[in-house]
């Protein structure tokens, strides 16, 4: 089982991961938290969704569209996003068009080609979660996801923008002048 790392405000730390990667020719485990391709999940879901017996997730690779899932959202625990190379970024998009657009609060957890060098990125985009494949430890990812002091556009995470701190010191600067 993949080792998770998952946000707890601004520090990363190792998490229990119950969930288990069903692959679409694999039988679905008899108990327990499950992640299903998109097109399993659409077959399947609806009847793994009824059972109060276990959490269901999806996961969404790069060329497939969250927007598939809009109804489902509020059903699901986890929303995996798949990074099949690291330098694939459609992951990102998945990621903000859900917390932004669909306001999905659960779990969106990033999956594959995982490098904490992308931690800022992610957690900017909406991701609260990391499957890890470089070997990282929480400490890592959090020195990753906190790494620049300023940022200059808007995103998920909802930090203040370089451009507003600045408005915000001539005003106290400006007040204190008086």
């Amino acid at each position: 089982m993949p080792k998770l790392i998952k946000l707890a405000g601004e520090q990363a730390q190792w998490a229990e991961n119950t969930f288990v990667h069903v692959a679409d020719e694999d039988a679905i485990p008899e108990a327990g938290d499950v992640i299903l391709s998109l097109s399993r999940f659409q077959a399947e879901g609806d009847a793994l969704l009824s059972s109060n017996s276990r959490r269901v997730g999806v996961r969404i690779e790069p060329a497939e569209e969250v927007e598939a899932l809009a109804y489902d959202l509020p059903r699901l625990s986890v929303v995996a996003l798949a990074f099949p190379k690291y330098r694939d970024g459609r992951a990102y998009t998945s990621a903000r068009l859900l917390r932004e657009r669909f306001k999905y609060e659960g779990e969106i957890r990033a999956v594959g080609d995982v490098l904490q060098e992308q931690a800022g990125f992610m957690v900017r985009c909406g991701f609260d979660a990391f499957e890890p494949n470089d070997g990282a430890t929480p400490e890592a990812w959090t020195k990753a996801a906190n790494r620049f002091r300023h940022v200059y556009q808007r995103a998920v995470d909802a930090r203040p923008i370089a451009a507003d701190e600045r408005a915000q010191q001539t005003a106290q600067a400006k007040e204190g002048a008086l």
